[in-house]
């Protein structure tokens, strides 16, 4: 095979929006990689017109990658989501067209914990309201409804990488922590596990909610939920602005059944720092309100600006899929004195068996071979050692169910 079919870096773009850390442009320009940067999320029209010939997209939370986009982008080989959530990008189609997902699941998990911690100590003192009463010139020093953490309950609603290290450090604390997840979890430290949601609520002085972004998790906390929450207990949502139901979160603290919340995530943010922001929640007492701000530190973002490069320039460089979050997960060596060629097909029985069929009928010998599949796709990496002509991929491309071809040195 000629070095001509290999596609250099060089000749590949890659599209930063939304202003990613400089250490990911650093990385991905000693790559090799054609990298342009901007600083704003772009439009659904705006972010067809520029995939016509990226590569790699990296995004962060504002930017809305919809099918009619991905249908469109015919050369787009993966997409890196510099953050935690990836419910911005239409997964199943993602999947449907052989593109692979990444996120930084792990990179920010301490500043979002940080501040978790720092909103109910606040929230526990009152120190909202102090704060605003003293701006406006009225000095009220008083213990009245001001109170310690140590020794509260601590409820989390999801034991992901966020929930257990908030519960490890609440425990440090003096805190007592209940949790509950969809899945069986390993409870750390004296940390305890709850069969339902509801009891968590109703056994907690402060909630804290750490969940993903499925459809399914909208309103997860609305007004029955709250109803069930201790009188005067704390709500904190650093996880997605669906998942709290504002009207009812709203009426809840107005109504003394909350003591108060801190909510970092909205049902709509805007979409830059020019737009006003509106909420329900606005003005409410004992109340915290940030924009979006979880992760957003320094650490955090160098943190993701160095791993979802890495995940990127991995899956081009060898095809592996670790921690993609919509392909079936592969950890392969780098390739040496070989050819590799990475078939994504959809996931119907048969495709490998007329793989090796097109291989063998060539005459081409397999090094070594891995195949993956989820429910929507399957992916086949074979390793080969011989010589053979552009037919074969010409054979492979024409394959039934084949979503995309690739092939690596």
């Amino acid at each position: 095979m000629t070095k001509a079919l290999s596609y250099p870096k060089s000749r590949m773009r890659i599209l930063l929006l939304e202003n990613v850390h400089p250490v990911a442009v650093e990385l991905l320009q000693q790559q090799g990689y054609q990298v342009d940067v901007r600083k704003q999320a772009l439009s659904e029209d705006e972010l067809i017109a520029e995939l016509a010939d990226v590569s790699l997209l990296g995004i962060r939370s504002k930017t809305q990658v919809s099918r009619r986009v991905l249908e469109q982008a015919p050369r787009l080989l993966a997409i890196g989501a510099f953050c935690i959530g990836t419910n911005q990008i239409d997964l199943q189609a993602a999947t449907e067209l052989g593109i692979a997902v990444f996120n930084a699941p792990f990179s920010n998990t301490r500043s979002v914990v940080e501040l978790a911690l720092a909103e109910m100590i606040l929230l526990m003192r009152g120190i909202p309201d102090k704060n605003r009463m003293l701006h406006a010139g009225q000095w009220d020093k008083s213990a009245a409804g001001s109170h310690e953490v140590r020794g509260k309950t601590l409820g989390l609603i999801g034991y992901g990488s966020i929930g257990t290290q908030l519960s490890v450090l609440a425990e440090a604390m003096g805190m007592r922590v209940l949790f509950f997840d969809i899945a069986e979890k390993l409870a750390l430290g004296n940390a305890v596990q709850c069969r339902s949601m509801a009891e968590v609520l109703a056994n907690a002085d402060i909630v804290s909610l750490h969940v993903d972004g499925r459809a399914s998790n909208t309103n997860l906390i609305g007004a029955e939920q709250l109803q069930t929450m201790r009188k005067g207990a704390l709500l904190i949502n650093l996880s997605r602005g669906h998942v709290v139901d504002i009207e009812a979160l709203r009426d809840a603290v107005e109504t003394g059944q909350l003591g108060g919340c801190a909510v970092d995530v909205f049902p709509y943010e805007p979409a830059s720092n020019d737009e006003p922001f509106e909420s329900p929640l606005r003005g409410l007492r004992n109340t915290l309100l940030t924009p979006h701000v979880g992760g957003s530190t320094a650490e955090a973002q160098e943190n993701i600006g160095r791993f979802v490069p890495g995940k990127l320039s991995d899956f081009v460089d060898t095809g592996a899929t670790q921690n993609a979050v919509n392909f079936p997960e592969i950890i392969l060596p780098t390739l040496a004195d070989a050819h590799r060629v990475l078939h994504i097909h959809r996931n119907v029985p048969g495709i490998l068996a007329r793989i090796n069929s097109i291989l063998a009928e060539r005459g081409v010998n397999i090094v070594g071979q891995y195949l993956k599949t989820n429910d929507t796709i399957g992916y086949v990496i074979t390793d080969i050692n011989a010589d053979y002509d552009e037919g074969v991929l010409a054979q492979l491309r024409a394959l039934e169910h084949t979503l995309r071809v690739r092939v690596l040195y």
